[in-house]
């Protein structure tokens, strides 16, 4: 791959990439381990990309491919939470930052589905190729995130 190349999906991607892991995996500095190996995983590849679309494709696939490797990981599982909140990125409006804070506190297979189809506009196929599920897995995972989310929200509410 040549330097510009890389350069512009770097400078084009690495948002995306960060966002993805960081929905995925709730820590800020695993985020930023992930977004440094799609890159230099980008770097040493030397596949030929049909589109700019077949290499977004291609990042997000590696990065959820990376996301799910680290949750397995049994070091993952030893580590003890040092904070129960994920620092929230700052908001125009108060029920923006809610709704962040309730899609973080899904669980990773219903948040990282949610956030690939909402904020990545993937449709449910390409969801599907990313995440190695059945397109039908995806649909009921959208369902019942969005179920989750809004029995979440609604408690939120009527607390107040």
């Amino acid at each position: 791959m040549d330097k510009e190349t890389f350069t512009r999906a770097v400078e084009h991607y690495q948002n995306s990439i960060y966002r993805l892991a960081l929905h995925a995996l709730g820590r800020p500095a695993d985020a930023e381990d992930v977004v440094q190996e799609v890159f230099l995983r980008l770097f040493r590849t030397d596949k030929p990309f049909d589109s700019e679309e077949h290499l977004r494709r291609w990042l997000l696939r590696v990065g959820s491919n990376l996301c799910r490797d680290i949750l397995k990981s049994p070091w993952r599982r030893r580590q003890a939470q040092l904070t129960d909140t994920i620092p929230a990125p700052a908001f125009e409006r108060e029920d923006q930052r809610e709704l962040y804070r309730a899609v973080m506190a899904l669980e990773e297979k219903y948040r990282s589905v949610l956030y690939l189809f909402y904020y990545e506009d993937l449709p449910v196929r390409e969801i599907a190729a990313l995440l190695s599920l059945g397109e039908s897995a995806v649909t009921t995972r959208l369902s019942r995130g969005r179920a989750k989310l809004k029995a979440a929200l609604k408690e939120g509410w009527q607390d107040e």
